[in-house]
């Protein structure tokens, strides 16, 4: 036991910088887009390209690593990419170049949790079945990274201007670069026949195709908080301060079930875990449209984090590790970034961005009601398919 836990001290490293980045950069970059000028709509676009990337990227590098075995050298290609990336941010780009310089810089960090999470997923299971408890203990130190992160960029872009963005972006992904170099230099064997096993087998089950349909409309309500939360809470008079505040309201509750999931999750199967979650985002993006200028009802609205992002990433990534095993471990992760996060990021980035030119900011949390109602309606088929094989050791 002490040696698998200092065997994870690296993963939890790299889980801390990677959202440290993820924690100022997703919250603030329509802040900083917004603040060189730039409309509704290209600021979408400029957002999307990170989903974008997840269409792709993860499921190439879910790809090499699992043909290869060399998951954590190619952590550390892509880190030090992004970060030469992250240089050019200085430049006096058009919105065409920043794009392509976003669009490289996201293709090389898109797949580094999945790739982590694969690379790690054996260190945190037991006899075969995933060990809730230790994945806790190592995601929640992401939260706190991301934590960190969003509420101190709040402060420090409210006195000191937006300018220090680019700045930001390099020092994070500086850390995530350091970490990579200090995880384990190791290799998995390669076996021919764990290669050669089909994908396709795997997603012809009708569970796993009605579980990455509930991931994607789940993702898909999550979208409107990813992308436009921070734009809406400042066209409604939010202090940056007080923006950053919200993020970490999310996060705090984030953080306090990664640490105490494992005295929850077993009181009932995943999928009920999965559809008790998706409620919830109807719940909360409900909170968000009708209340979001009423401060106590949006901190409300905000703790649902716990259940709508923290409790169904748990359930999510050990369905994974049920369904896609051994050295299927990074394509079933790669599938579930470019189904769950790709494809709806793209879709909600774009169609909010348009929603939100003609009809207000909130009109996107809206039409999030409603996705995140097909989401419950999805998880339901995910239940009904549900079989005991898919419950895991807490």
């Amino acid at each position: 036991m002490p040696q698998t836990r200092r065997a994870l001290f690296p993963f939890a490293a790299l889980s801390a910088s990677y959202f440290a980045h993820i924690g100022f950069f997703n919250p603030y970059l329509p802040l900083w887009l917004k603040d060189m000028g730039l409309g509704l709509v290209a600021i979408s676009l400029l957002t999307s390209v990170q989903a974008a990337t997840r269409l792709f990227a993860p499921y190439i590098w879910g790809w090499l690593s699992d043909h290869t075995g060399e998951r954590v050298r190619l952590m550390r290609l892509g880190a030090a990419v992004a970060l030469a990336c992250a240089c050019l941010l200085w430049l006096q780009l058009t919105p065409v170049w920043l794009g392509v310089v976003l669009l490289v810089m996201f293709t090389h960090t898109s797949a580094m949790m999945p790739m982590s999470e694969a690379a790690m997923a054996h260190l945190v299971s037991q006899g075969g079945a995933f060990d809730t408890k230790r994945y806790g203990r190592v995601r929640l130190w992401g939260s706190i990274g991301f934590l960190v992160t969003v509420f101190v960029a709040g402060a420090w872009f409210e006195a000191f201007g937006m300018q220090q963005f680019p700045t930001m972006t390099i020092v994070s992904l500086l850390a995530v670069l350091v970490s990579a170099m200090a995880l384990p230099d190791q290799k998995e064997p390669g076996h021919a026949e764990q290669v050669s096993v089909p994908v396709r087998s795997v997603l012809a089950q009708s569970a796993v195709r009605w579980f990455f349909a509930s991931a994607f409309f789940h993702v898909l309500s999550h979208i409107g908080i990813y992308v436009f939360f921070s734009l809406y809470l400042d066209s409604l008079g939010y202090s940056k301060t007080l923006i950053g505040l919200m993020w970490a309201v999310s996060v705090v509750v984030e953080i306090a079930w990664f640490f105490w999931q494992s005295r929850w999750l077993h009181l009932m199967p995943l999928t009920g875990w999965m559809l008790l979650c998706s409620a919830a985002m109807v719940l909360r993006m409900v909170l968000t449209a009708a209340w979001g200028d009423v401060l106590l009802v949006l901190v409300l609205a905000q703790a649902l984090h716990a259940l709508t992002f923290a409790a169904h990433h748990t359930a999510c990534i050990a369905l994974l590790s049920h369904h896609f095993p051994g050295r299927l471990r990074g394509r079933g992760q790669a599938l579930y970034t470019v189904l769950a996060y790709g494809f709806s990021g793209v879709i909600g980035g774009l169609l909010g961005g348009l929603l939100s030119e003609r009809w207000g900011l909130a009109s996107v949390f809206w039409v999030s009601v409603l996705t995140s109602l097909v989401a419950v309606a999805a998880t339901w088929k995910v239940w009904r398919h549900h079989h005991p094989a898919a419950s895991v050791n807490t």
